[in-house]
């Protein structure tokens, strides 16, 4: 376990390295901000793990106990070798489990997006509030094949099978949109995104659809503005 403080006004921030054996798999995952607060669990897209939230992890920890896993897969956490998404998902619910977390407001970007809805959608009774950020819609198309080069952090074997699902999904899983109760802001890249992240959107019940013209890494290429889309839908 790794610890350090951070100085956030008058306030001091712990900011925790831990390790989950849950579902079968070892989850590394870090802790930031008080552990009475509400919970907040942010989930990474795919090849990054928790720190790509760098940055982001400070603003919500003066409000919520945040959560920020890697992946199965990812970073620091097992890569066993098996990527169905559900599992991923299941992953995630166990995560909960762990940390005493009843239920939690839930942010996922890209493959941690699609993640998130079949958490909010299996285990609606989970999820507070979901925010997705730049999530493709299944299934998608047009894709170029993978190709393996030499960058690490990452399990290939991964990437080929999330790939898989992500051109041929288990047609429940759109219709599972449908089913989602927690309330839900959709947040598009805009013209440089690669997805369409309006049609998740339509899709889901009372979805709150916001564009922001950063393409698709939203909360690296318009933090600001990613910080205050969620700060308005979490005060809503």
């Amino acid at each position: 376990m790794m610890s350090t403080r951070a100085e956030r006004g008058r306030r001091r921030v712990t900011v925790v390295i831990r390790k989950a054996h849950v579902n079968g798999v070892t989850l590394v995952y870090r802790e930031e901000g008080d552990p009475s607060a509400p919970p907040l669990l942010l989930v990474h897209g795919r090849t990054a793990d928790h720190n790509d939230w760098n940055g982001i992890t400070q603003h919500f920890a003066r409000r919520h106990h945040v959560i920020v896993p890697d992946l199965r897969g990812h970073g620091g956490s097992d890569h066993p070798g098996t990527y169905a998404l559900p599992d991923m998902a299941a992953d995630l619910v166990a995560l909960l489990d762990h940390v005493g977390a009843a239920r939690a407001t839930v942010i996922g970007h890209s493959l941690g997006g699609v993640v998130s809805c079949l958490l909010a959608s299996g285990s609606p009774g989970r999820v507070d509030r979901l925010v997705l950020e730049d999530v493709p819609t299944l299934p998608l198309r047009d894709r170029d094949p993978i190709v393996e080069d030499g960058s690490t952090g990452f399990d290939w074997r991964m990437m080929h099978e999330t790939e898989r699902q992500f051109l041929d999904p288990d047609p429940r899983w759109r219709q599972a949109l449908t089913a989602i109760t927690a309330p839900t802001l959709v947040l598009s890249g805009g013209a440089a995104s690669p997805f369409h992240a309006d049609e998740t959107a339509a899709l889901i019940p009372g979805a709150k659809l916001v564009t922001i013209e950063a393409g698709h890494l939203i909360h690296v290429g318009a933090r600001a503005g990613f910080l205050r889309a969620v700060d308005s839908f979490l005060a809503g």
